[in-house]
């Protein structure tokens, strides 16, 4: 395969796998403008569950063996903590500081993939993370802003569990002959049925549904979640997690844009302005880094490849192109 090839593809699957964060981005629309209020817990439990046993029931493969640990951690990190914890700094910060805290994102991505891949960040991976905050920063955040401390502790930890499950994600693979569709309802249910009983304890019985907060819901579940999630662990399974981890920054992008063409929200300079640094960090944060110049069998790619198999992460797809691995996500 040559060079040329190579790039293509790892474009083209960068590509495909944005499309997670921007549908992300229509969440607040939807749920805003369709879904009962006040029931955060419930919304994310109807997105995660009922997508995850659809996705249970179409592949037909369970989890077994080490399998059944790794599958609920990677439940409870990516879906069952991060949900709440997110909705949590939602209620408790004002405007945009959440979506903030929420950009922070690849930042622990890249110190979770210092620990756990033996992945050290680049100075431009660093750059791009900080530049993205502040670009999400101009887009959300408005006037003074006053703080509140377990709003701040929720958003910040629900970032760090959503890069910390997508550097796990990364580094234990898939087993042998499961797909991302199967890994990706494997985890949908496992953080669904985390929820559970968070959503009843503190929530109590569902709400009355109409037919506009069914189509909400389902939305939500098929196309938001289902699709969405198995987009993502397509994509980190076949390029940089680092990669992934940056295509985040493009939900609170999508999500300011939506509000302008469909619910009529106008955009100052400054947000504009905004968004376009978000989406320059988010472009500087794919650029690979100059691992080798040469063909594909030199010197430099065999000791890459060597690595790699002395490490023992068999799924891993092997890209000397590709930037160093890390992560993270965004409803």
């Amino acid at each position: 395969m040559t060079t040329a090839t190579r790039s293509t593809g790892y474009a083209g699957t960068l590509a495909l796998t944005a499309l997670t964060p921007i549908v992300w981005g229509s969440t607040y629309a939807v749920t805003t403008e369709f879904l009962p209020p006040d029931r955060p817990l419930f919304t994310a439990l109807m997105r995660a569950l009922p997508a995850g046993v659809l996705l249970l029931a179409l592949t037909r493969v369970l989890p077994h063996g080490k399998w059944l640990g790794r599958a609920a951690v990677l439940g409870v990190l990516n879906i069952g903590a991060f949900f709440p914890l997110l909705f949590l700094a939602a209620y408790r910060l004002p405007g945009g500081v959440a979506g903030v805290l929420g950009a922070v994102a690849p930042m622990f991505a890249l110190g979770f993939a210092a620990v756990l891949l033996a992945e050290a960040p680049t100075r431009r991976k660093v750059i791009a993370g900080v530049v993205g905050v502040l670009g999400v920063s101009l887009v959300v955040l408005r006037g003074t802003v006053e703080l509140d401390l377990l709003g701040v502790i929720a958003g910040l930890a629900g970032a760090a569990s959503m890069g910390a499950g997508t550097v796990l994600t990364k580094k234990w693979g898939r087993p042998d002959g499961v797909g991302p569709l199967a890994m990706t309802g494997w985890q949908l249910t496992a953080g669904g049925l985390f929820i559970v009983p968070l959503a009843l304890l503190i929530e109590g019985a569902p709400p009355a549904l109409d037919g506009q907060a069914v189509g909400g819901y389902l939305y939500l579940g098929i196309i938001g979640t289902a699709l969405a999630y198995w987009l993502w662990v397509r994509g980190i399974s076949r390029v940089s997690a680092t990669s992934v981890s940056f295509l985040g920054l493009l939900s609170p992008v999508a999500a300011a844009v939506i509000g302008w063409i469909a619910l009529g929200q106008a955009l100052t300079a400054l947000q504009i302005a905004g968004l376009g640094i978000a989406l320059a960090a988010t472009v500087y944060g794919q650029i690979p880094s100059r691992l080798v110049d040469g063909p594909v069998d030199g010197p430099v790619v065999g000791e890459r490849v060597s690595l790699v198999r002395r490490r023992g992460d068999a799924d891993r797809t092997v890209n000397p192109g590709a930037p160093e691995l890390v992560s993270v996500a965004r409803i």
